[in-house]
C-alpha cells in the first residue's frame, strides 16, 4: 500500500520511476487472471479514488499529524515561531524609541509655547475633559501685534532658555523669521448700510522681520513693508521660524546624542471671522546627522549595527514566511482543480463551494498581509535610525509594524485552534459570524439614525455631538455606561424644547441598545456558541469534500502508510527546490506516477 499511495512532498527526480514500477507490479500481484476490462477498471477507479483521499487527508492535516504520517519538518510553524519572537522584539525596542522621541518633541512644543505665545498658562498643557480653559485667542488689534512682538522677542532672546536652543544657522547667527499672510483678494464690510466688497481668491504675501537698531514693532515693520493689515479679508497668519537642539538623553554608552531642527510656526487663524482669532503654534521635528565633538566618539556605532541586523533578520524571516505561505496557497489551488476534476471524471457531479472553500486558507492570506506590513515597516524604520529621511515618518513606520504585529499574535489563534479547549472559541465565531453580519447591519441602520439625528439637533448645544465624529464617539460611550450623567447635564437649556428632546433622545437610545440590541447580540453569539458544543458531541456538518476524505485514525497516521522511501522532510525540501516540474506534478497528478490518471 505505500508504494501506491503517493503524497505531494513524496515526488524527487528519481520517485517517477521508482513508484511505476512500485505499481505495476502491485497491480499485476494483485488482479488474478481471467479479469474482464470492466472489472479492471473499477479496480483502477478504487485505486486513484483511495490515492486521492490519501492526497486529501494529508493535504488537511496539522503540522503535527503531518510529522507523525511522513515525518514532515513543520517548517511554516517554525518560521512563525521565529517571527513572532523577532518581530516583537523589534516592536518593543521601536516603541520605546518613538516614545522617547515623541514625549521629547510634544516637551519641546511645549517649551516653545511658552518661550513664543503670548497668554499662554501651564493648565493648557493637560488633556481635561471637560477642558479646563477656553481657546488661546486675540480679540483685539493691539493684542495681535503685541503677540507678534512677544514671539519676535522670545526668538530673539532665545539664549535666555533653559533650552539648548541655537539658531539655524552654522554659525549660530540668528536667521530672520517669516511673516506670510493669507487674505481674501477683495474683503471690505461696510456693516453699517449692510454693503460689501468680497473675492473668495485666497492672496498670500509674505516678508522678513529683520532685526534693527531700534526697538522692533511689528506693526511699524508690516506697515514698511506695505503688508498693512485688513483684518476684514484675514483669513490666516503665520510667523515661521527654524531651531536647533540636540538630545543627550537618548545617548547611552553605544548610542549617539540625537539632532533636531524644529520648524516652528505660530499660526493665527481668522476662517470663521467670528472675532475670535485662534492661536496655536507647531513644531514640526527633523532629525538631523550629529557631528558630535571632541568627547564623544563617532566611530561607535555598536547601537546602529545591532538595530540594523535585526531589522535585517525581520525582513528576511518574514520574506521566507511570505513565500512559503505564497507556495502554500499556490499549491493548495492546484489540488483544487485536481479534486474539481476527479469529482466531475468520476463522480459526475462538481464540487460545491463549501469544498471548494476548504482549499482557501485565511491565515495564510492574513500571514502574507502581515509580512507585507512588517517588511515595509522595518525598511522604513531602517531609513529612520540611519536618518535618511528628512521628514518625520515615525508615525507612517509603527502604523505599518504596530498592524502588522497585530496580524501576527492573531495568527497564532491557527495553531491554538489544534487543541480542542481553544478551537471552541474560534469556532464559535466562525459559526456566528455571519449572523453577527447580518445582525450588525441592522444594528447600525438604527445606530445612522440617532447619529445623524443629534449631530443635527444637539450639535449647536452640546459639546458631545458638536460634529459627526464626536456624535459617534458619545453615542458608543454611552453603549457601554460611560460617562451617562455628564451627557445629561452639559446639555444648554438655552432651548427649553431641545432641552426636553434631549432627554426623550438619549432615553430612547440607551434604552434600545443597551437592553435589547446588546442583548440580542450576545444571545446571538450563545447561540452559536451551543451549537458548537453541540456538534462536538453529535459530529461536525459535512461537506461533499470532507465526506469523501473521511478521517484518519491515529494508528493509521502513525503507521506509515503516508511515507514512502523518499518522503523524508529534506528530500521534500530538496524536490522543491531543483525538481520544480515533478514538484508541481504532485499537485496535478493522483500519485504523480502514471499518465492516465493526469486529471488537468
Amino acid at each position: 500500500m505505500d508504494n501506491i499511495i503517493s503524497s505531494p512532498e513524496d515526488n524527487t527526480c528519481s520517485e517517477g520511476e521508482e513508484e511505476r514500477k512500485a505499481t505495476g507490479a502491485r497491480v499485476n500481484h494483485a488482479e488474478p487472471q481471467g479479469f474482464s476490462q470492466s472489472q479492471s477498471a473499477a479496480y483502477a477507479l478504487n485505486e486513484m479514488e483511495e490515492k486521492m483521499r490519501r492526497k486529501l487527508q494529508f493535504f488537511f492535516m496539522n503540522p503535527i499529524e503531518k510529522w507523525r504520517a511522513k515525518r514532515k519538518f513543520p517548517y511554516k510553524f517554525v518560521v512563525q515561531v521565529i517571527k513572532i519572537v523577532l518581530v516583537t522584539f523589534q516592536l518593543c525596542l521601536f516603541a520605546h524609541n518613538r516614545y522617547n522621541h515623541v514625549n521629547y518633541t510634544w516637551d519641546n512644543r511645549i517649551s516653545f509655547s511658552h518661550l513664543f505665545l503670548l497668554g499662554w498658562d501651564s493648565t493648557r498643557e493637560i488633556n481635561a475633559y471637560p477642558p479646563g480653559a477656553g481657546p488661546l485667542a486675540v480679540y483685539k488689534v493691539d493684542e495681535f501685534y503685541n503677540t507678534l512682538d512677544y514671539a519676535f522677542a522670545g526668538y530673539q532672546n532665545l539664549s535666555n532658555a533653559i533650552g539648548p536652543y541655537s539658531y539655524n544657522d552654522e554659525n549660530n547667527n540668528q536667521v530672520d523669521p517669516v511673516f506670510c499672510q493669507y487674505n481674501y483678494k477683495e474683503g471690505t464690510i461696510n456693516g453699517f448700510n449692510e454693503s460689501y466688497e468680497f473675492n473668495a481668491e485666497v492672496v498670500e504675501s509674505c516678508t522678513n522681520f529683520t532685526v534693527g537698531n531700534a526697538a522692533f514693532s511689528s506693526r511699524e515693520m508690516l506697515k514698511g513693508s506695505g503688508l498693512e493689515i485688513n483684518f476684514a479679508a484675514l483669513v490666516r497668519a503665520k510667523l515661521m521660524f527654524s531651531i536647533k537642539t540636540i538630545n543627550f538623553r537618548a545617548a547611552g554608552p553605544i548610542t549617539p546624542p540625537d539632532c533636531y531642527r524644529f520648524d516652528v510656526s505660530i499660526i493665527f487663524d481668522n476662517e470663521d471671522h467670528d472675532g475670535q482669532m485662534s492661536l496655536t503654534l507647531d513644531a514640526e521635528p527633523y532629525k538631523l546627522i550629529c557631528k558630535g565633538d571632541q568627547e564623544y566618539v563617532t566611530d561607535n556605532k555598536i547601537d546602529q549595527v545591532l538595530r540594523s541586523i535585526l531589522n535585517i533578520l525581520v525582513i528576511l524571516i518574514c520574506t521566507a514566511s511570505f513565500i512559503l505561505c505564497s507556495r502554500a496557497i499556490y499549491r493548495a489551488q492546484l489540488l483544487k482543480e485536481l479534486t474539481v476534476q476527479f469529482f466531475r471524471r468520476s463522480y459526475n457531479k462538481e464540487l460545491s463551494l463549501d469544498g471548494r472553500l476548504e482549499f482557501l486558507n485565511i491565515w495564510y492570506i492574513m500571514i502574507i498581509v502581515n509580512d507585507l506590513l512588517i517588511i515595509l515597516g522595518s525598511a522604513i524604520k531602517e531609513q529612520i535610525e540611519r536618518n535618511q529621511f528628512t521628514n518625520d515618518q515615525w508615525n507612517v513606520c509603527s502604523l505599518f509594524l504596530g498592524t502588522g504585529n497585530l496580524l501576527v499574535w492573531f495568527g497564532v489563534l491557527r495553531y491554538l485552534g489544534f487543541f480542542k479547549t481553544y478551537n471552541v472559541v474560534i469556532l464559535t465565531l466562525k459559526k456566528a459570524a455571519p449572523k453577527i453580519f447580518r445582525f450588525s447591519i441592522c444594528a447600525l441602520l438604527l445606530y445612522a439614525g440617532f447619529t445623524f439625528c443629534g449631530w443635527l439637533i444637539l450639535g449647536p448645544y452640546h459639546m458631545k455631538f458638536r460634529s459627526l465624529s464626536m456624535t459617534s464617539e458619545c453615542l458608543f460611550s454611552l453603549i457601554n455606561g460611560d460617562d451617562m450623567f455628564a451627557t445629561f447635564s452639559i446639555m444648554s437649556k438655552k432651548s427649553p424644547m431641545l432641552w426636553w428632546f434631549s432627554r426623550v433622545y438619549l432615553y430612547s437610545f440607551i434604552s434600545l441598545y443597551i437592553y435589547v440590541v446588546l442583548s440580542l447580540f450576545i444571545s446571538v453569539i450563545m447561540d452559536a456558541y451551543d451549537t458548537i458544543k453541540q456538534y462536538y458531541k453529535d459530529g461536525f456538518p459535512k461537506s461533499d469534500l470532507q465526506q469523501f476524505i473521511g478521517e484518519a485514525n491515529i494508528e493509521e497516521v502513525s503507521s506509515g502508510l503516508y511515507r514512502t522511501q523518499s518522503s523524508t522532510s529534506l528530500n521534500a525540501l530538496m524536490n522543491s527546490l531543483f525538481c520544480c516540474n515533478f514538484y508541481r506534478s504532485a499537485y496535478s497528478k493522483i500519485g504523480g506516477g502514471t499518465s492516465n490518471q493526469n486529471l488537468i
